[in-house]
């Protein structure tokens, strides 16, 4: 997923969800069906979704990123390096995310 930092997209959305699911190597029908969408539709409407015909409601996307194991915010991100950000962030421990939290404020404040 990291391999096009930088890169904005114009739909986030269908774009995110289509290389996460590829990544997890799950069918479009599984993941639809894990999400709660009917099973004699779950394909087709996750092919929409991820061609940009139709954008899914943020509570569907918010079962595809539990059923995922990612953050919902990761389907908005529109700049390619927010979305490994966020990836990455999420697999972090609390601990390790304050501790980046620190280190961020750190540089920050180091650049003012």
């Amino acid at each position: 997923m990291g391999e096009t930092l930088g890169k904005k997209t114009s739909n986030p959305v269908s774009k995110r969800l289509k290389e996460v699911r590829l990544a997890a190597g799950i069918s479009q029908k599984k993941l639809g069906i894990a999400a709660g969408i009917d099973q004699f539709v779950a394909s087709a409407r996750m092919n929409q979704y991820e061609t940009g015909k139709h954008t899914p409601d943020f509570s569907i996307l918010e079962k595809i990123a539990k059923t995922l194991n990612i953050p919902t915010a990761f389907f908005y991100a529109t700049d390619d390096d927010i979305a490994d950000l966020i990836l990455k962030y999420s697999k972090l421990n609390i601990s390790e995310q304050t501790k980046l939290i620190m280190l961020l404020d750190e540089m920050i404040t180091k650049k003012l």
